[in-house]
């Protein structure tokens, strides 16, 4: 069976060296937007297409000819949208789950394999480590039950993308709200927290939360 890994993440490779040596499967990872085209896949042939991340739209006729499988990090229907991680943790969310759904039309509709529960303890980039160990269970159960996908029961709430300037620590006023902006964005690839003068631009990393209440972290002043 040839299955595909899609994801360009660095926080991935161990999921991808861990799936290679899983079994007797075949697997290949796909990087690129180009790499996730029809045309491209039909030299391929994949049985199955994982999507442990991916940024952008995948292409109808992608997922109406090969069964594609996305890992969303909320209990669908309940955060379906964009920076599932981040709406989570500004929502003073502890725990999560990693919906194992079927990409369809719809964004984050589509019916749902499985659900594996994630914590949200530590930085994002500890969170996303974390939940590649989940999603590796995930993906050898798949293979190996094949569960019939169900249709997602409850109420739809959706999730907006995070911008960048929303990680502006300004109108923030809880230190527990100070520490979450801090570790919910400190992971490669995101915007540090931050907060500006007229002329230099403080970014905050390696948040800690004392038992008084006040914050440590580490600090990088840039000239604006």
């Amino acid at each position: 069976m040839r299955c595909i890994l899609a994801t360009n993440k660095p926080w991935h490779h161990e999921l991808f060296n861990a799936l290679s040596h899983s079994g007797t499967h075949e697997w290949i990872r796909v990087f690129e937007r180009h790499e996730l085209s029809y045309e491209h896949l039909q030299s391929i042939k994949p049985d199955w297409i994982f999507i442990p991340h991916w940024s952008d739209i995948i292409p109808s006729s992608v997922y109406e000819n090969y069964t594609c499988v996305v890992f969303h990090m909320t209990d669908l229907p309940f955060g379906r949208g964009g920076s599932p991680l981040q709406n989570l943790i500004v929502r003073g969310c502890n725990e999560t789950k990693i919906s194992a759904i079927k990409v369809g039309k719809g964004l984050d509709t589509g019916d749902i394999y499985l659900k594996k529960t994630l914590g949200l303890k530590g930085t994002a980039e500890e969170i996303f480590i974390r939940s590649s160990s989940v999603i590796h269970e995930m993906i050898i159960e798949i293979l190996t039950k094949n569960p019939i996908p169900v249709p997602q029961k409850g109420e739809v709430t959706l999730f907006h993308r995070r911008k960048p300037e929303e990680g502006n620590l300004k109108g923030v006023k809880l230190p527990v709200e100070i520490y979450d902006h801090i570790r919910m964005l400190q992971c490669e690839g995101y915007p540090n927290a931050f907060l500006e003068t007229d002329y230099f631009k403080f970014e905050f990393y390696n948040a800690e939360l004392s038992a008084d209440n006040s914050i440590l972290a580490n600090v990088r002043i840039v000239k604006k």
